[in-house]
């Protein structure tokens, strides 16, 4: 008996490890499919009107990998394709305008070379606005309280506001600068002013937000991304040519937001498969100061 069943061992092993032992094929996915997977991933529903749309490319290409940045600019594109990275998912606009409207464009040699670089090399360009905002939690916010390290100061579930202990105001900017070592800060407000109460208003949200935060009594300092200087800039000097207490740091837009994109890159290695290469690209500054 041992002898007829011996055989019919080996050949049972053997089928097993054709079946179990061959490494299995990657999983190929479409830039649709990825971006499906976003939209069931965020917590919340997704808008009608939104400008979290492709502005670019094939949404029916497979993905041969994604590249997760703030701005499409040139030097992104160019890394993507060296990285075999043909979804682009970018924070901000690709053209210029919130909306991507190229009709201007369409003589325009600047736009010419980089829609010509785009097709050329079958990027998919997808952006994604809206919904990392809304999602919760931001996940804009969650990068960029990560890089500052202020979770331990956050006072409550808005991660807008934050409490530290007393600090002169041109001792938090010393402290601010070790996180952005290559920028330059505007600054409205006494150095030697104490903060202690201070709130985070990412990217461009509008003066309008950046004031009625400063309106707060236990906000002191507002770390802003970016605003026209005849707005958010002129209340806060009036304020000081007042002899109030407050004061704001505008760090610039990117500043304000790039470790979101580092935080989203993360946040989709969390449910897109594997096999995919998800790679995050720093754009920093577009300009430089002198």
């Amino acid at each position: 008996m041992r002898l007829k069943i011996f055989p019919l061992l080996l050949v049972v092993l053997f089928a097993s490890f054709s079946l179990f032992g061959q490494p299995s094929k990657p999983k190929v996915l479409t830039a649709n499919q990825i971006i499906e997977m976003i939209e069931a991933k965020v917590t919340c529903p997704w808008a009608a009107e939104t400008v979290d749309t492709f502005k670019a490319g094939n949404p029916q290409d497979n993905v041969t990998g994604i590249a997760v940045c703030m701005f499409a600019d040139m030097n992104v594109l160019k890394m993507a394709v060296a990285e075999k990275c043909n979804l682009i998912i970018a924070h901000e606009p690709t053209f210029y305008s919130h909306l991507d409207g190229t009709k201007i464009l369409e003589n325009d040699p600047v736009f010419q070379e980089k829609i010509k670089y785009i097709n050329d090399n079958k990027l998919i360009i997808w952006r994604f606005h809206d919904h990392i905002h809304r999602t919760r939690p931001d996940g804009i916010y969650m990068g960029m309280i990560e890089k500052l390290g202020w979770a331990k100061n956050q006072i409550d579930s808005t991660m807008v506001r934050f409490r530290f202990d007393k600090v002169k105001l041109s001792d938090f900017i010393a402290q601010l600068k070790l996180k952005f070592p290559e920028s330059d800060f505007r600054v409205v407000g006494n150095p030697d002013m104490i903060v202690t109460g201070v709130a985070l208003a990412v990217g461009a949200p509008g003066s309008s937000s950046h004031m009625k935060l400063l309106q707060e009594k236990n906000i002191d300092l507002l770390i802003a991304g970016e605003a026209p200087e005849w707005e958010t800039y002129q209340y806060v000097n009036d304020a000081v040519l007042q002899g109030k207490n407050k004061a704001v740091i505008f760090i610039g837009h990117t500043n304000s937001e790039e470790a979101g994109m580092d935080y989203c890159s993360r946040w989709l290695k969390g449910f897109v498969p594997q096999s995919i290469k998800i790679q995050y690209m720093k754009n920093g500054s577009s300009f430089k100061t002198y």
